[in-house]
């Protein structure tokens, strides 16, 4: 049997606490990553960053963030270096930065061995925080990778969900908010293009039911989501869903990490992950898989202070090992996570004649140590995607048609019992509006980026000042 063409991934999620990371320390996290069950690199690496920068500099953006960006560009090719040098393999930089982009203190980057095999790269961005600011959001990054002679497409989402035990609810509304609104092209030209855009459908009784979208609107509106049939989907981030509504009390029992023997293990935890309940439930995370949990808790860890060893404290490179407790006011929890868009039934058939049935083969799902810079450890995923094209991946017309009748029909007696593949059909309605609101609020950030840059920082009350004086003295020789 033929082997399936795949592509070797790996997609880090990491909260940086809005501070800049150790580049030493990360790199070696990094190194020992790459080498867990493998012994090459992989070919395309992507970072979901969460609170990647203080909200000022990540709401102007720009030359602002770059330092950011720039670190942990560093700390990959470092990483790579030492994974080669180790394994004494060629030490040329094995990685291009491909894409950056950010939607307030979210952000994405891109990496590629090989960056002519990414094409047709496209972005998107939604908004969910104060006044759908980009303080909680998420960003999401489209594309074609070429390998094999083959040309497969992957969706890569990285997100930021609303914090706090209690805010389980808003949480799901988040989830919602990407489905409907983190979309890679303007919804509301698909529709204005379209005639007719809408039909009306009678209903069982015989009223008009209101106004929908025709079908070929539908199914362009389905291909610009984040669910688009034809397409692999990743998703990862902050995800903030905990093990509790509510913080724990003065006596509450916190999971053990180094002691198999105790009750207290941190696995029997995982009994109480809001997000494994709410995705069993059809409330978020919509069709997504996830590969088993072997690690332990993610969130909210306290840094113990190091011993300074001379004049000025050493900066943490990541070969000694970080001493942490788990913050009492918060109940630990697998807040950082990766998870996936399965390869769906239809193409799992029989694979056809000489190949082998495609697969997404997780080698490894695993969290990165403490670091000092941050109170959430990385958490990463290592995959083999399988290279299928967008007709391999849709599903065919008649199942689509079928499946959809055979769910608005069982609908109508038991809606809570329907779950339709999301490539099929969406969970949630995409919201047309979703571009025209986005722009609109994103010259609200820059407006309050500034604001908070000139308010708390010398820098900033210099800039402005000079930036002032500069201007009077323009307006003056004008006037002269």
């Amino acid at each position: 049997m033929a082997a399936m063409t795949s592509l070797d991934a790996f997609y880090l999620t990491f909260n940086a606490a809005k501070h800049f990371i150790s580049v030493s320390a990360f790199a070696n996290h990094l190194s020992r990553a790459f080498s867990q069950n493998a012994t090459h690199l992989p070919e395309l690496v992507v970072f979901s960053l969460q609170e990647m920068a203080p909200i000022s500099a990540a709401f102007i953006g720009s030359y602002f963030l770059s330092p950011f960006f720039e670190r942990y560009e560093s700390a990959l090719n470092m990483a790579a270096a030492k994974f080669m040098q180790d394994a004494g393999q060629s030490r040329d930089q094995p990685y291009t930065l491909v894409r950056t982009r950010n939607v307030g203190m979210t952000g994405i980057m891109l990496f590629a061995r090989d960056p002519a095999s990414v094409t047709n790269l496209q972005a998107a961005e939604v908004g969910f925080g104060a006044g759908d600011m980009a303080n909680k959001g998420a960003v999401g990054l489209r594309m074609m990778y070429s390998k094999g002679g083959k040309e497969t497409e992957l969706t890569f989402v990285s997100t930021h969900l609303a914090a706090m035990e209690w805010n389980l609810e808003r949480r799901n509304r988040n989830w919602e908010s990407i489905v409907s609104g983190l979309v890679f092209a303007d919804p509301k030209t698909i529709v204005q293009s379209d005639t007719p855009a809408r039909i009306e459908r009678a209903s069982t009784e015989g009223d008009i039911e209101p106004l929908l979208f025709h079908p070929e609107t539908e199914k362009k509106l389905h291909d610009v989501s984040i669910y688009k049939p034809g397409g692999h989907l990743f998703v990862a981030g902050d995800l903030n869903y905990r093990l509790s509504k509510t913080a724990p009390p003065a006596d509450a029992v916190f999971p053990v990490v180094d002691d198999e023997t105790s009750e207290d293990y941190y696995p029997r935890f995982l009994a109480l992950d809001q997000l494994t309940a709410e995705k069993k439930a059809g409330r978020a995370l919509h069709g997504l898989s996830e590969a088993p949990i072997h690690f332990p808790p993610t969130y909210k860890y306290n840094v113990q202070p190091k011993e300074a060893t001379g004049p000025e404290p050493v900066e943490d490179n990541g070969v000694e090992e970080v001493k942490w407790k788990f913050a009492k006011h918060r109940w630990p929890g697998w807040c950082d996570r990766v998870l996936w868009l399965d390869i769906p039934d239809w193409v799992k058939g029989d694979g056809g004649v000489g190949k082998k049935r495609p697969e997404m083969e997780v080698t490894a799902y695993d969290c990165l140590p403490v670091v000092r810079s941050s109170d959430h450890r990385g958490v990463f995923l290592r995959v083999q995607v399988p290279v299928l094209t967008p007709d391999e991946l849709k599903p065919p017309v008649d199942l689509v048609e079928t499946t959809l009748r055979d769910s608005e029909l069982a609908g109508r007696t038991s809606p809570d019992s329907v779950v339709v593949d999301p490539r099929i059909r969406l969970p949630k309605a995409i919201d047309v509006d979703s571009w025209e609101h986005r722009a609109s609020v994103k010259k609200w950030e820059s407006l309050v980026g500034w604001s908070m840059y000139i308010s708390q920082s010398k820098q900033g009350i210099m800039f402005f000042t000079t930036a002032f004086i500069v201007a009077l003295g323009v307006y003056w020789y004008r006037s002269l």
